[in-house]
């Protein structure tokens, strides 16, 4: 009975560091240091903790499988964590036909900034409409897109914060 409750908690351990670990990583890839920095102490400590456990009794196959689905499963629950965090901001581009509906005027109305741009696609003219967008407000921005103009063609593609801080400033004469 010892075993199986010590390969629950080295289990559990696992999911936790992993967990913690692929957040770090979305995080310092996001630029947060500080809060990276932190989250590794905990997961490296989480860790030493699992490891000792393993390492003391390898010879119990089921300690080891416990390691190992622990990682597994924290890989897949801190995706799964990160999606629900939704940290960053991400660019929706909307390609239409230049005489469909266009979204634009919604999506300004739901309090999102948009540029539109003519341009010319296969088929002839056509009208694409960028806007930076916070990642938790994504679906939100897709549905009214979906609403207006079910045909359009629609991309949203994840940007670096930092990134845009710069190009903003440099629109600023001097």
């Amino acid at each position: 009975m010892e075993t199986v409750l010590i390969s629950l908690a080295i289990f559990v351990a696992r999911l936790a560091d992993q967990s913690i670990g692929t957040m770090r990583i979305i995080f310092l890839m996001r630029g947060r240091r500080a809060i990276s920095g932190l989250l590794g102490f905990f997961e490296s400590a989480i860790w030493l903790v699992a490891v000792s456990q393993v390492v003391t009794n390898i010879d119990e196959p089921i300690k080891v499988i416990a390691f190992a689905g622990g990682f597994g499963a924290g890989t897949a629950l801190g995706g799964t964590v990160e999606r629900w965090l939704a940290i960053g901001k991400g660019v929706l581009r909307v390609v239409a036909p230049f005489d469909s509906p266009q979204a634009s005027v919604a999506l300004r109305q739901a309090g999102f900034a948009v540029t539109d741009v003519n341009a010319e696609g296969r088929n002839g003219p056509v009208r694409l409409a960028f806007s930076v967008v916070p990642r938790k407000r994504k679906q939100e921005a897709l549905e009214i897109v979906r609403t207006v103009n079910p045909d359009a063609f629609v991309t949203f593609e994840e940007v670096e914060t930092p990134t845009l801080a710069a190009r903003r400033t440099s629109w600023v004469r001097k």
